[in-house]
């Protein structure tokens, strides 16, 4: 797959690591109000946010002929777009300094950039320092979609293994993308917004392998956090108001023998509650992810998923609602550890756009 624009210099290739190079240009830092971001960010130092969660979104316009973006180091994988062109794969992993070129040899004017941190960053705590642009130029405006979704996940929304083409490959750093996504797609063709809240092999109340009784760390021990694993901060809800909530849960639940139908079930219902204490006027969809299969885990979270809807309808609350993504059986390949491949995310894409978009009326 490519991933390389010819209008870029060879640090966009992917796969390339950020390169150790003199900040020449105009630097401008992450706190300029050109920025805007969109996802949980920790920014009680605006000049160097913060955040943990996939799929959060640096958006700016720019001047000139060039664009180079700041992290701090180790802070993983990115990917960027340059003028709605297509996508690459940035990283910033074990350098002394983090500088990255994103464009160069552009036309003289005005352009659009997108960057989005596409692993999970619980462990490198990923930091964005910063743009460099051609000397005397500077950042411009940038309008963000109205629309609006958040999407409240496992390692599916993270999107785990989606760049290997093995079932049996290991977990790796680099072939996580949340960028391949059927939620970030989703997002893409519906022009929206996407918050994302996901963590690899997490549950509702139970995480994967976890005991029956479930995990004291779960979904709903970590949902109000601004950073995963970390109660120091708590998320300012009124910075980002949904009109849809996704909620993708349950695979890690019940993937393995032992789940508890009833704490299941408790499960879900306290993760409704949080979303709906947040967003009274949103509507929630609890979504049954591709994974789940067979005779005792796909059956238990559906009837979960069935009852807590039904349960919330019958306490006034409409505005709540189901969907099945169709179980993946290999046809389209996996991803590693059985996860869903690209193409099955694009599948799941093709399915939830058009019920999203009828549903919204969008």
């Amino acid at each position: 797959m490519k991933h390389i624009l010819t209008l870029l210099c060879a640090t966009a290739f992917l796969g390339v690591d950020a390169q150790t190079v003199a900040p020449r240009g105009t630097v401008v830092k992450a706190n300029d109000p050109n920025i805007q971001y969109i996802g949980r960010i920790e920014d009680s130092n605006p000049e160097r946010p913060v955040c943990t969660f996939p799929g959060v979104q640096i958006r700016s316009g720019f001047t000139g002929t060039s664009l180079k973006m700041m992290a701090k180091p180790n802070s993983g994988y990115f990917m960027a777009q340059i003028d709605g062109g297509e996508a690459f794969k940035v990283s910033f992993n074990n350098m002394a300094d983090s500088v990255v070129t994103l464009a160069t040899a552009l036309p003289d004017g005005i352009h659009q950039v997108i960057v989005m941190h596409v692993g999970e960053g619980y462990e490198r705590l990923p930091e964005f320092r910063g743009f460099i642009v051609d000397k005397g130029k500077s950042l411009a405006p940038t309008t963000l979609p109205e629309r609006k979704i958040e999407f409240i996940g496992n390692s599916i929304t993270c999107g785990y293994g989606v760049e290997a083409t093995e079932a049996n490959a290991p977990y790796l750093d680099e072939t996580g993308n949340h960028y391949y996504t059927y939620a970030a797609e989703t997002a893409r063709r519906l022009n929206a917004q996407a918050m994302v809240v996901a963590r690899s092999g997490i549950g509702v109340y139970r995480n994967y392998n976890g005991p029956r009784t479930g995990d004291a760390v779960n979904m709903n021990t970590e949902y109000s956090h601004t950073l995963l694993y970390n109660k120091d901060y708590q998320w300012d809800f009124s910075r980002y108001t949904p009109q849809v909530v996704c909620i993708n849960l349950g695979t890690n639940d019940t993937s393995t023998t032992g789940a508890d139908p009833k704490l299941l079930l408790q499960g879900y219902k306290r993760l409704y509650q949080q979303v709906r204490s947040h967003y009274p006027n949103a509507k929630i969809v609890f979504l049954c992810g591709c994974m789940m299969r067979g005779e005792n885990d796909l059956p238990t979270a559906q009837k979960a998923m069935d009852t807590a809807m039904s349960d919330a309808h019958k306490h006034g609350d409409k505005e709540v609602y189901r969907f099945d993504f169709t179980p993946q059986t290999g046809d389209l390949g996996y991803g590693a550890s059985w996860h869903p491949s690209m193409q099955q995310h694009q599948k799941m894409a093709d399915e939830l756009t058009p019920y999203l978009k009828k549903l919204m009326n969008w």
